[in-house]
C-alpha cells in the first residue's frame, strides 16, 4: 500500500467515526494522528506520515491560539452585560412577528461576528423563547432561524468562527500574508445579508409548528419528559389497574415502563396491577405530569421533601438544555448528584426524537437535551451556572459578584480589532493580549476564562493540522483537488468554485466544520494550483461551505443545541436548510469571483 492510499484509508476511516458519532470529535482526532505517528512503525508506510517530533506541532498553530483567545474574549463580553442591554432593547420593537424575527436572528448573526456562534446563541435563545411566549408564536418558528443566524454571523470576520481562523492562515502557506480581520467581511456580509432576508421573509414558513402547552407563564414546556413516578402507600389510585388510571384523567400519558423489587417491566400492560413502592417511568409534558400526580397522588421520584425552603425562599421549577462541553454532557444524572452538589432536584428529562425507557438516573445526558429542575431560585441559577446549563428563561447567571462595566471589555476589544485590521499586530498576538487585559481587569475570572475554551474544539483542530499536513505531504489533497478539477472539466472558475462550496458543506454536515475547513484548505489550494488561479477565492469558497451546515442537527453544535427546545425532528432542518444552502451558494460565487478574482 502506497503512503497516500495510507493516509486516505485513515482519513476515511475517520469520517466514519465522525459520522457513527459514537466517540467525540476530538477522541477521533486523537486518535487519527496517533495511527499516522506510529504508522512508519509498521510494513504499511515506507516513511513517517507525521514525524513523532511534529507530532503536537499542531496545538502551538497560530489558529489554535487564536481560537482560544477568542473564547475567552467572548466569555468576557458576556459578562460585562453587553448582549443583555441590547437584548432588553428588542422587548421596545413591539410584538410584530416578523420584526421580532428579524431583530432577534440579526443581532445574533452579530454578535456571532465577534464572538463563538454557541456564546451568540446562548445569550439570544432566553429572548428568542420569552418573544415566542408573549406573541403566541410557536418556537420552532424562531429557533431554528436563531441557529443558522449564528452560523452566517461567523462569515463575517476572521473570528467570527473556528473555521474562519484556520483559513485566514493557510492562506500563509500559499506566500501571502494571512487574510486578516475585516478580509472576509464583503463576501460574507452579502451571503449573511442574503441568508437573513430568506429566513426572515421566506425560510421560517418551511419549519413544522412543534408546540406544546406551557407549564407555567415563566417557562417554555418540552414534549415527551421521561420522569420517574413513585407509588406512595397513601395514594389513592395505589392498588388499581394502570388501565383504570389512566381512564380517570384527560392527560395524554404514556407508561413506558414499570420498577418493582428491582425488577424491570417494559411497556406494561393496562392490566397490571400498580402497588405501593412501585415506580412507573411515565412519557409526559410537564402539564399532563402534574394532571397525573393530583388525579393520583403519585409523587414524582426524589421531589417529596428533597428540597426544602429551609429560609422560606422561592421553590422554582425550571428548564434548561444540556449545552456542548458543558460538565452535563455525555454523564448520567447519578454522576453528578444535582442534589448533592448543587441544591437541585432533576425531575424529568426530554429528549426529542427518541422513545427514551430507560432509567432517569442512568441516562447519558447529550447537547440539546432539556432538564426539568427544582429548587431555591439562586441554587438553580448558580448549579447552571457551574454545570454549564443554559436556562430557557431570560436570567442572570452572574451571582455573587459585580457586573463589570460594559466600555472596559469593549474597549480592549475594539483596540484589540484596531491592531489587527491595521497590521499592526497578527490576530492571535493582539487577542491573546486582549484575552489577557480582560483577565486582568476583572472582565472574567481566571476560572472562567479556563473553563470558557472549548477545548474539544481545542483538541480536534491541534490534531487536525499535522492529519492535514499527512495528506498535503503525500499528494493526498493533489490528487482529490486533480478529481474535482476534472469534475469541472472546461467549465468556468465559477463552477469550481460551487463544487468546493458544495463539498465542504457536504463533509461539514459529516464531521466538525472545523475539521472540515482543516481538510479541505490544502484541497482547495491545490485545486487552485491545478487551474493555475489565485487560491484567495477557493480559501473563501471553503470559509462559506464550512459555515454553511444547515442540513442535519449535526451539523453543527448550534443546530443541535436548538433541538430539544424547538422541538425538532431530525429531517424539519433540510425543510429550510437545502433552500438556505442553495441561497447561499447562489449568492457567495459571483460574490467571491468579484472581491477575489481567479
Amino acid at each position: 500500500m502506497s503512503d497516500q492510499a495510507f493516509v486516505f484509508v485513515v482519513i476515511g476511516a475517520a469520517l466514519a467515526l465522525f459520522l457513527w458519532g459514537r466517540w467525540r470529535f476530538d477522541l477521533v482526532a486523537l486518535l487519527t494522528l496517533l495511527v499516522l505517528v506510529v504508522a512508519d512503525r509498521t510494513p504499511l508506510v515506507d516513511a513517517p506520515l507525521v514525524p513523532a517530533a511534529d507530532a503536537f506541532a499542531g496545538f502551538g498553530h497560530p489558529a489554535v491560539v487564536t481560537v482560544a483567545a477568542v473564547l475567552v474574549i467572548g466569555r468576557s463580553l458576556t459578562n460585562s452585560g453587553v448582549a443583555d442591554s441590547i437584548n432588553r432593547r428588542l422587548a421596545k420593537l413591539g410584538d410584530g412577528r416578523l420584526i421580532q424575527l428579524a431583530a432577534i436572528t440579526g443581532l445574533t448573526v452579530l454578535l456571532s461576528a465577534f464572538m463563538n456562534n454557541i456564546g451568540a446563541l446562548a445569550l439570544m435563545m432566553p429572548v428568542a423563547i420569552e418573544t415566542a411566549r408573549r406573541t403566541g408564536w410557536s418556537p420552532s418558528y424562531i429557533l431554528m432561524p436563531l441557529a443558522f443566524g449564528s452560523l452566517l454571523g461567523g462569515l463575517l470576520t476572521a473570528i467570527g468562527t473556528p473555521p474562519n481562523i484556520v483559513i485566514a492562515t493557510f492562506r500563509a502557506e500559499t506566500g501571502q500574508d494571512p487574510f486578516r480581520m475585516f478580509d472576509f467581511l464583503p463576501v460574507g456580509l452579502a451571503v449573511a445579508v442574503a441568508g437573513l432576508a430568506f429566513i426572515v421573509l421566506i425560510g421560517w414558513r418551511f419549519i413544522p409548528r412543534r408546540r406544546t402547552a406551557a407549564l407555567d407563564p415563566q417557562t417554555f414546556s418540552i414534549q415527551a419528559y421521561v420522569t420517574e413516578v413513585v407509588v406512595p402507600a397513601r395514594a389513592r389510585m395505589a392498588g388499581r389497574l394502570l388501565g383504570e388510571i389512566k381512564n380517570a384523567m384527560d392527560a395524554d400519558v404514556n407508561v413506558v415502563g414499570l420498577i418493582r423489587d428491582e425488577r424491570r417491566y417494559e411497556a406494561p400492560s393496562t392490566l397490571q396491577e400498580v402497588k405501593a413502592g412501585d415506580v412507573l417511568i411515565i412519557e409526559a409534558d410537564p402539564e399532563d405530569l402534574n394532571e397525573l400526580i393530583a388525579a393520583t397522588g403519585f409523587e414524582i421520584a426524589g421531589s417529596n421533601g428533597s428540597v426544602r425552603d429551609t429560609d422560606g425562599e422561592e421553590i422554582v421549577t425550571a428548564e434548561a438544555v444540556v449545552a456542548p462541553n458543558s460538565e452535563l454532557e455525555g454523564r448520567t444524572p447519578a454522576e453528578i448528584d444535582m442534589l448533592a452538589r448543587h441544591g437541585i432536584n432533576l425531575l424529568a428529562i426530554s429528549r426529542q426524537g427518541e422513545h427514551i425507557q430507560e432509567r432517569l438516573g442512568n441516562m447519558r445526558l447529550a447537547v440539546g437535551d432539556v432538564l426539568l429542575i427544582q429548587g431555591r431560585s439562586d441554587a438553580v441559577m448558580e448549579g447552571l451556572r457551574r454545570m454549564g446549563g443554559l436556562p430557557l428563561v431570560e436570567r442572570d447567571l452572574r451571582l455573587g459578584r459585580a457586573r463589570p462595566k460594559p466600555p472596559l471589555a469593549m474597549g480592549i476589544f475594539a483596540v484589540a480589532i484596531l491592531l489587527t485590521a491595521t497590521g499592526v499586530l497578527s490576530i492571535q498576538v493582539a487577542f491573546v493580549g486582549a484575552a489577557l487585559l480582560m483577565a486582568i481587569s476583572g472582565s472574567l475570572t481566571l476560572r472562567e476564562a479556563y473553563r470558557s475554551i472549548n477545548w474539544p474544539i481545542i483538541i480536534l483542530l491541534g490534531a487536525m493540522i499535522p492529519i492535514g499536513d499527512a495528506l498535503v505531504s503525500t499528494g493526498g489533497s493533489e490528487t482529490i483537488a486533480e478529481a474535482l478539477n476534472f469534475s469541472g472539466g472546461d467549465m468556468p472558475h465559477a463552477f469550481t468554485l460551487a463544487i468546493v462550496i458544495a463539498v465542504t458543506m457536504v463533509l461539514s454536515g459529516i464531521v466538525n466544520n472545523t475539521a472540515a475547513a482543516v481538510i479541505m484548505a490544502p484541497i482547495s489550494i491545490d485545486m487552485a494550483a491545478g487551474l493555475g488561479a489565485s487560491a484567495d477565492p477557493f480559501l473563501m469558497a471553503v470559509a462559506v461551505g464550512a459555515s454553511a451546515a444547515f442540513l442535519t442537527p449535526i451539523g453543527h453544535q448550534s443546530n443541535t443545541l436548538v433541538m430539544g427546545p424547538g422541538g425538532y425532528r431530525f429531517t424539519d432542518y433540510w425543510r429550510m436548510g437545502l433552500p438556505l444552502s442553495i441561497v447561499v451558494v447562489a449568492v457567495a460565487v459571483p460574490v467571491i469571483m468579484l472581491v477575489w478574482p481567479p
